[in-house]
């Protein structure tokens, strides 16, 4: 696939767990599911009002406290059973947060080598060249 990643974005295989919060892409192959997961693994403020907007606002805050690294967990599940628009949302936020960050956002992708291939092809479908923009008006 000819796609660059963005900088914050790698994929991992090994097998121990790299260095970082977990997040479930079992727990989180919902939007609501994903929103859950993140609410409760970051820590984010009562206010996170668990869609796209907030995520970005509330991850903004986050880095202003130090550098982040999320690692996604069975990552090839993250937004399976949500439409593919979904995964491409949420990397819009993620890289809209990371360019504008006073600290660095780090996402590691981190599933078992023989679902990776598939999972690589779902963020090449959906990065279409809009990682890093601004986040998505609507949640």
């Amino acid at each position: 696939m000819g796609t660059r990643l963005p900088a914050w974005l790698v994929y991992d295989f090994a097998p121990s767990e790299p260095d970082g919060v977990p997040i479930s892409g079992t727990a989180g192959r919902t939007r609501a599911g994903l929103h859950e997961t993140l609410a409760g693994a970051l820590e984010l403020p009562g206010w996170y009002g668990r869609n796209w907007d907030a995520l970005a606002d509330a991850l903004a805050g986050r880095l202003d406290a130090g550098p982040l690294t999320v690692v996604v967990t069975d990552a090839a599940h993250l937004l399976a059973d949500e439409p593919p628009a979904q995964l491409g949302t949420l990397l819009d936020v993620l890289g809209a947060v990371a360019a504008g960050g006073h600290e660095t956002l780090r996402v590691v992708l981190h599933d078992h080598p023989d679902r990776l291939p598939a999972l690589r092809d779902r963020v090449a479908a959906v990065l279409g060249g809009r990682v890093g923009g601004p986040p998505p008006a609507s949640g």
